[in-house]
């Protein structure tokens, strides 16, 4: 199942009226105490900085809070909020031992949303995939448990939808209308022709004049 959130760190201080008196102030020196030599109070109640490896915990649980991520997609989110490569690689191979992480997962749910809910073919599942760095491995046995006989029943549902609103259109607007958006969808060549043919042809269309205006379109 992308919309990259950079997470606010909780650890990061607010610069607001306190901070803004802080600098006018003077008094405090540059290590977190006053003149009087006590720590300054923004500095005992923010707490001690956090470790590179609690920030990354922080940001992956807020991200996977939202949806599931892939290691990749984590990892990538840790590398752009700064966090050094070994702490994400600690806390990145931690979460996948505990389950948090499973691209293999992650790979079939997203193969059923995607083909259940919007009619996408293998190829483009597979190209989506491999966008969100899942293994080549776990793509191809997600994508494999669409068979054939699945594929070419959903292509055939999409295009029994959009029929009606071709109707009016000639001939060869009608083919290139449908058979593109099976191509959109990944949809080969070969089945996106087979299964727009056949509807065509149940609505009364002649199968030799369907061939003579048959335009594959990406």
């Amino acid at each position: 199942m992308t919309r990259r959130t950079e997470w606010p760190d909780s650890g990061d201080a607010p610069r607001g009226a306190a901070g803004d008196a802080e600098t006018r102030s003077g008094r405090r020196g540059r290590h977190g105490y006053t003149d009087s030599g006590g720590p300054s109070s923004s500095r005992a109640e923010s707490g001690p900085p956090r470790t590179p490896e609690e920030q990354a915990r922080a940001i992956c649980l807020r991200l996977l809070t939202g949806s599931p991520r892939t290691r990749k997609q984590l990892g990538d989110a840790l590398r752009q909020r700064g966090i050094p490569e070994e702490a994400a690689e600690e806390v990145l191979s931690r979460f996948e031992d505990v389950g948090l992480i499973d691209d293999a997962a992650f790979a079939d749910a997203w193969v059923d949303s995607r083909h259940h809910g919007r009619g996408l073919a293998r190829r483009a599942l597979a190209r989506e995939l491999r966008t969100k760095g899942v293994d080549s491995t776990l793509i191809e046995e997600a994508v494999g448990r669409l068979d054939s006989e699945q594929e070419e029943s959903t292509a055939r549902e999409l295009v029994d939808r959009k029929l009606r609103a071709t109707r009016g259109l000639d001939r060869e607007k009608r083919l290139r209308r449908l058979a593109g958006m099976l191509a959109r969808k990944g949809y080969g060549e070969g089945l996106a022709l087979r299964v727009v043919k056949q509807a065509l042809e149940e609505e009364g269309e002649d199968p030799e004049l369907l061939e003579q205006h048959w335009v594959p379109e990406g």
